[in-house]
């Protein structure tokens, strides 16, 4: 027996799975009805309980050739866990998983109540204990600071085209999904991945074709020393940011971004072009949004969300870069955004600002 506690006060009753340990975080929810795999190895949840919405988990076990990165949720909370899962390709079950990786779990809650409470109020804090505590104060004040820093890769890496070598990208690791990694490669690019803290003259130093700011955890504006260093990149070469890479792009520009009511997470995300008028199907993870209106007369926003109508995406003509909100590499069923990748090979092979 275990419970979940919401820093409204509100608390759930339920069974402890994964590692026996009480912890804090953020309570996001994700609705994605297969990829909990690539969910559980997302480094953008680092500081996170993840709630999924689809009721059954587990069912085709752990894959590990699947993984994204390296496990940095806080904690995971499902309606029911499969503790027998049948696939060929499945090496052990996914409490098995959460236990290795000390991650506390929670099964057996009512999910979709939880999931109504945080589209209703909001993102709040939670916890997964045995006993529910007095007083919630330390829970309502829990804050994760800077989270890009305990995600990000700390050496510098150099992956190999993996056909004709055709182009070279400088990727800096905001905590990257491996599947950007391995989308790249299969197009003919060297992929150099630097660390975060990398300056502008280090990825200069390896004479890139391109640059590719990748997805990552928190809050944008809490990487100062980031937007700096991509400000001095912008303009030299072509660029291509993906989720949180769009967002700091943005804010070296002079933009602003904000805190989602919930954020969007989940393989099922609509998104307009606002150039066709065609609504892509899309794989997100991301609780803040840029505000398109701060970038006016220096970008054009390019894609918004279908349902709550915030920036998915934007254009710099000028400077020779794009960026969306969401995961063009992802396969979570939908693979509507894959042609973003060629694009950004059509522009790095000297195409007049290739057109989407």
């Amino acid at each position: 027996m275990a419970y979940l506690v919401l820093s409204n006060g509100m608390t759930f009753e339920g069974q402890r799975i994964g590692a026996p340990i009480d912890r804090m975080g953020e309570l996001v929810f994700t609705t994605g009805m297969v990829g909990y795999l690539e969910t559980l190895t997302d480094p953008s949840y680092y500081g996170q309980l993840v709630v999924q919405t689809f009721p059954l988990i587990g069912n085709y076990g752990i894959i590990e050739e699947d993984f994204e990165g390296e496990s940095a949720l806080f904690g995971y909370i499902v309606r029911e866990l499969c503790d027998m899962p049948s696939n060929f390709r499945c090496q052990y079950d996914v409490n098995t998983y959460l236990v290795r990786h000390g991650i506390p779990g929670l099964c057996g809650v009512d999910t979709r109540e939880i999931t109504r409470i945080t589209r209703e109020e909001g993102v709040m804090n939670a916890m997964i204990c045995d006993t529910v505590p007095s007083d919630l104060s330390a829970l309502r004040a829990f804050k994760t600071e800077r989270p890009v820093q305990f995600v990000t890769r700390k050496k510098i890496t150099i992956y190999p085209a993996l056909s004709p070598k055709r182009k070279r990208v400088v990727l800096m690791d905001f905590g990257v999904k491996q599947n950007i990694i391995r989308s790249l490669r299969n197009l003919g690019c060297e992929v150099v991945a630097v660390p975060a803290d990398t300056g502008a003259e280090t990825v200069f130093s390896f004479d890139p074709d391109g640059v590719m700011l990748s997805n990552g955890p928190g809050d944008p504006k809490e990487n100062p020393d980031v937007i700096r260093e991509v400000r001095r990149l912008l303009g030299q070469v072509p660029v291509f940011g993906i989720c949180l890479g769009h967002q700091l792009i943005a804010l070296a520009l002079g933009g602003d971004t904000v805190k989602l009511k919930y954020g969007h997470r989940g393989g099922n995300q609509p998104v307009r072009d606002l150039t066709s008028g065609r609504t892509l199907i899309t794989s997100q993870n991301h609780g803040y949004a840029v505000v398109a209106d701060s970038l006016q007369g220096k970008g054009v926003e390019t894609f918004v969300n279908a349902n709550d109508h915030s920036c998915e995406g934007m254009d710099y003509p000028a400077l020779n870069a794009f960026t969306v909100q969401f995961h063009p590499e992802a396969c979570s069923g939908p693979k509507d955004a894959g042609y973003l990748f060629s694009r950004f090979m059509d522009m790095m092979e000297g195409n007049a600002y290739a057109q989407r």
